[in-house]
């Protein structure tokens, strides 16, 4: 008799492919139902409810971790639930509605989608409708940027979200693979759930500043060995991991983020460009420091290359994984 740890296995591996299959085929098709924007929805309510009641910054900081704890809980036990019933009804139903919620969190297509959708009228010269595009997936202000500007917006984006986006709920998926009684889809979807807190409450900015403290500094913890793993991958697939370990001990410091200032050198590292400089956000300039050389400028060649990078990164590992459970199966 095939025992059930077989099956787990083999049912996890299915899942892996099959989310990376139909994240790189269809993506996440715009209007359609998808976890991030029921979290959003959630994060926006309770955050006009927080700021409405909680008018002292203790509280602030205690409703943001009811926040974070009960959002990133209820996004695991949700999935869980959701892929019993599934299987309970039918094996393949299971895998079917799992690989679909897995593909969710990755966003190997949608990155690529985002900056091509930048970079066609860029190319053909319709810098006002890319700064429009633009503005859609960066906080900057960006009505005034340069050409310049815009390519370096764009590899920047593409760099931070290599960890955040793709590897980090790449390797969270894979741990959860590993741990039966959890699952793929649970750990990966908490993980996007933290990463949703970050990116709409963790910012240092009233009225953020309290009610979003926790959230960003869980998503720091959570993606900073993901972070470490792109980084690490870069090295190694440029082929001068020293150079690449070099640059990033020399200037992923100077960023104030403990993650993407190390995932953006490592691709300014590889790529031979240099990232950071002065931001406009909301009217208020800010200095990033430089990471990496200057020994190319940015071109649609790079972002180009970038994006193959991460795709490289995402292969790599998932090709572990899957070679990790076929062994232990």
């Amino acid at each position: 008799m095939i025992n059930s740890s077989y099956l787990l296995c083999s049912q996890s591996i299915i899942v892996l492919l099959l989310a990376a299959v139909i994240d790189y085929l269809i993506g996440d098709p715009w209007g359609w139902p998808h976890p991030v924007r029921v979290m959003g929805w959630v994060i926006s309510r309770y955050t006009k409810i927080a700021v409405q009641y909680c008018d002292q910054p203790q509280m602030l900081r205690i409703a943001g971790i009811i926040l974070g704890i009960s959002l990133i809980s209820t996004s695991a036990a949700m999935a869980r639930v959701i892929i019993q019933v599934t299987n309970w009804l039918h094996p393949w139903l299971g895998i079917a509605v799992a690989s679909i919620l897995l593909a969710s969190c990755f966003a190997g297509r949608s990155l690529n989608a985002a900056a091509i959708e930048v970079l066609q009228p860029l190319t053909a010269g319709k810098i006002t409708e890319a700064r429009s595009i633009l503005s859609k997936y960066v906080g900057r202000d960006t009505q005034h940027l340069s050409t310049a500007e815009i390519l370096r917006a764009v590899l920047e984006t593409v760099a931070e979200n290599a960890t955040d986006g793709v590897m980090a709920p790449l390797f969270y998926a894979i741990v959860g693979a590993f741990v039966p009684f959890i699952g793929s889809v649970p750990l990966a979807l908490a993980y996007k759930a933290a990463s949703t807190l970050d990116s709409m409450v963790g910012y240092r900015e009233a009225p953020y500043t309290d009610l979003g403290w926790f959230s960003a500094r869980l998503e720091d913890g959570l993606s900073w060995f993901p972070c470490r793993l792109v980084v690490f991958t870069l090295a190694l697939v440029s082929t001068k991991p020293q150079h690449v370990w070099y640059i990033c001990r020399r200037d992923a410091i100077k960023d104030p983020s403990p993650n993407s200032g190390w995932s953006e050198c490592a691709y300014a590292a590889v790529l031979g460009v240099q990232l950071g400089g002065t931001n406009w956000y909301r009217g208020v300039i800010k200095h990033k420091p430089s990471l990496g050389d200057l020994i190319h400028p940015i071109s649609e060649l790079q972002i180009q290359q970038a994006l193959q990078l991460t795709r490289y990164c995402f292969l790599i590992w998932l090709g572990v994984a899957i070679a990790l459970l076929l062994w232990i199966k």
